[in-house]
């Protein structure tokens, strides 16, 4: 007597769990998103629309100083991301060392980033004014002449890099601890039996297996840093002219003069560019991942 195999019927149950996620991820992102597609395509204001095609996108690019504001925020992308990592993985190794007074480094390294980021611009673009400011007080102090930080062209986005990082970087801290304390102490304990070094430990130990947190940090940092604008226009409002706008600059002065229409062509571009750039550097990235 052959008897068939007995059908088990999947319960709705576990994808009834997914409905409250879905409802939210469709109502806060893909709803907006494809409204800004359509908007993006007219000329609107709060009560009507006019189809106008690609004209938005067309005159988008034509501005003056968009080449610039691409530039700026690649170069402000790559820095700040850059440097979250170089200083937040330092940092982290020297925070789960056998430090003293760690717990309160690890706070104070941290506590940036509770700040508000408007708070921490006018702050600073008060600390960085070339005659009253502390930072130029403390440099004549030792004989050295401050420049106008955030006045000159040459200095204003390296500035604003600079703080971005001060804010940042304890968020990267937090992810590299926890990156170095989940790697089994068998390694080192291993690398020791060997003779090796700090420099050994570090350099065969803690950076390729923390490389799960060097990923997400630079996703993260970069995916911030494309996407930057209050610090950059609380400190310099893009200036001094065009120097240090980027593209989220550019896109707010075109709301502030009522183009509603290009500006969302513009955050249409912009969401373009980040996912263009992003997508495949996380591949790359994740492709090197090293578990332990």
């Amino acid at each position: 007597m052959v008897t068939t195999p007995h059908r088990t019927t999947k319960s709705p149950y576990p994808y009834a769990l997914y409905l409250p996620a879905a409802v939210v991820y469709v109502v806060i992102f893909l709803v907006p998103t494809v409204m800004a597609f359509y908007f993006s395509l007219t000329r609107w204001t709060l009560f009507d629309s006019t189809f106008v095609g690609f004209e938005n996108f067309v005159d988008f690019f034509a501005e003056q100083n968009l080449r610039i504001g691409f530039q700026n925020t690649i170069i402000y992308a790559v820095l700040t991301s850059g440097l979250k990592v170089v200083l937040g993985m330092a940092l982290g190794v020297l925070l789960t060392s056998k430090l003293r007074l760690r717990g309160f480094l690890r706070s104070v390294v941290f506590f940036p980033v509770l700040v508000s980021t408007v708070a921490v611009g006018i702050t600073f673009s008060v600390l960085l004014r070339p005659d009253t400011g502390l930072v130029n007080k403390a440099l004549a102090l030792v004989g050295v002449s401050g420049p106008d930080w955030l006045g000159d062209a040459n200095t204003a986005l390296l500035s604003v890099v600079v703080v971005d990082v001060w804010k940042g970087v304890g968020l990267a801290v937090v992810i590299y601890i926890a990156g170095i304390l989940s790697i089994p102490q068998d390694y080192y304990q291993a690398v020791a039996a060997d003779g090796g070094t700090a420099w050994h430990r570090f350099r065969h130990v803690t950076l390729p297996l923390s490389w799960p947190a060097t990923y997400s940090v630079i996703i993260l940092s970069f995916i911030g840093g494309l996407r930057s604008f209050d610090l950059i226009w609380t400190m310099t409002r893009g200036g001094p002219g065009f120097t240090s706008d980027v593209i989220a600059s550019i896109i707010y002065k075109q709301y502030q003069a009522g183009f509603f229409g290009l500006s969302t062509a513009g955050n249409v571009i912009l969401f373009v560019v980040v996912t263009a750039i992003v997508v495949p550097l996380a591949y790359f990235l994740g492709r090197r991942e090293v578990y332990s």
